[in-house]
C-alpha cells in the first residue's frame, strides 16, 4: 500500500486572514477547525478533517488577548494527539518576546517560558517573522525558521530611494538597519534612547547627519507609538525631510493610531503578520502583506529544502 504524504495548513483565530493569503498562494484550501466556547469562556478546538501521517501547519500570531496564545497551544495538542507526522507553528508576530532577559529582580523570561509552552505542547518546528531579539532562537530545543521582515518591506523601501537615509531606533535594531542600509547604498543613523519605564523612550541622542535627508526609521514592532513618534520629532529638529517608517508588527495598541496621525510622518510601511486594515483610520498606513514570503518558507519546509537561502540578501 502506497502512502501519500501530504500537508495542510490550518489557521487560528488571530491568523485567518494571512492563512488565506497562504493558502492561495500555495494553491491550497485551508484545513477546516471545529472552534467552540464553554459559557465560562473556556476555548475547544477539533481539526475538522483526518490529519493523520500529515506535515500540519498552523498559523497563529501570538499578540494579545493570550487567548491567541493557549488557542495556538490547544490546537498544537490536538494535532499531536491526531497523530500529525510533524506540527509547524506558524507564528508570524512572536508575542512576549520582549520580555527576553531577567533586566531588573523578580521577573519573567516569558519569551522562554513561551518556548517551552510550545515544544511541551507538541510542536516539531517554529516559524516565526523578526523575533524582537535573535537570541530568543536559542530558547527553542526544536528548529526555529526565523524569517525577515525585511524581504517584504524592501520593495517599498525602494520607492523611496531618494537622498534617504535609514535608522534604526535603538542600537539593538543597528542589524536590521544596516541591512536596509546595505541594500538601498544609504547611510545609517541611529537613535540613542533611555527607556525608564515600558512603553515609553526618551530620545538622548541622534548618531550621524539627516538634515536636508529622507529618512527611512527601521523596527520590529510598533506598540503605543510613543517611542516611534518621540523618535520623528528628534529627527525633524535635526534637518530630517520626508520621515517614512517600515516595521514589520502593527501592534498599535492604545492611542497609537490617533499619534501617528498627528505626528509629521509621511507614511508607515507595516505587514499582515497582525491583523490591521487601515482603512477609513488612517491614510498614513499601509498594510504590505507577507503572504509571499510564508508561502515559499512553508513549501520549503514541507518539500526540506533551505529556507536560509531566501534571506541571503539580509546577510551583513
Amino acid at each position: 500500500m502506497s502512502i501519500n504524504y501530504d500537508y495542510k495548513i490550518f489557521a487560528g483565530c488571530a491568523g485567518q486572514a494571512l492563512s488565506k493569503r497562504i493558502a492561495q498562494k500555495l494553491n491550497r484550501e485551508l484545513g477546516t477547525v471545529d472552534r467552540r466556547r464553554f459559557s465560562d469562556g473556556e476555548i475547544w478546538v477539533k481539526f475538522g478533517e483526518n490529519i493523520r501521517g500529515l506535515d500540519v501547519f498552523i498559523v497563529q500570531s501570538t499578540n494579545p488577548p493570550a487567548e491567541n496564545l493557549l488557542e495556538l497551544l490547544i490546537m498544537i495538542d490536538a494535532a499531536k494527539r491526531a497523530s500529525a507526522k510533524r506540527i509547524t507553528a506558524v507564528i508570524p508576530y512572536f508575542g512576549y518576546s520582549r520580555q527576553d532577559r531577567k533586566d531588573q529582580p523578580r521577573v519573567s523570561i516569558t519569551a522562554k517560558l513561551v518556548a517551552n509552552l510550545l515544544t511541551k505542547a507538541g510542536a516539531d518546528r517554529i516559524m516565526t517573522m523578526d523575533l524582537h531579539a535573535a537570541q530568543i532562537q536559542g530558547f527553542f530545543d526544536i528548529p526555529m525558521d526565523h524569517l525577515y521582515g525585511s524581504s517584504v518591506l524592501i520593495k517599498k523601501a525602494v520607492e523611496l530611494n531618494d537622498n534617504l537615509v535609514i535608522v534604526s531606533p535603538d542600537v539593538g535594531g543597528i542589524k536590521k538597519a544596516r541591512a536596509y542600509a546595505k541594500l538601498l547604498h544609504a547611510n545609517l543613523v541611529v537613535i540613542d534612547k533611555r527607556r525608564p519605564k515600558q512603553n515609553l523612550a526618551e530620545v538622548v541622542n541622534i548618531i550621524g547627519s539627516v538634515e536636508n535627508k529622507n529618512v527611512l526609521l527601521i523596527d520590529d514592532l510598533i506598540d503605543t507609538a510613543g517611542t516611534f513618534v518621540n523618535a520623528i520629532k528628534a529627527l525633524k529638529a535635526q534637518g530630517a525631510l520626508n520621515i517614512y517608517g517600515a516595521i514589520t508588527h502593527p501592534l498599535l495598541s492604545g492611542p497609537a493610531i490617533e499619534r501617528i496621525q498627528n505626528s509629521e510622518l509621511s507614511k508607515l510601511y507595516v505587514t499582515d503578520t497582525i491583523e490591521f486594515d487601515p482603512t477609513g483610520i488612517t491614510d498614513k498606513i499601509q498594510v504590505v502583506s507577507a503572504a509571499d514570503i510564508f508561502a515559499e518558507a512553508i513549501y520549503r519546509t514541507f518539500h526540506n529544502e533551505s529556507i536560509s537561502s531566501l534571506f541571503d540578501f539580509d546577510k551583513g
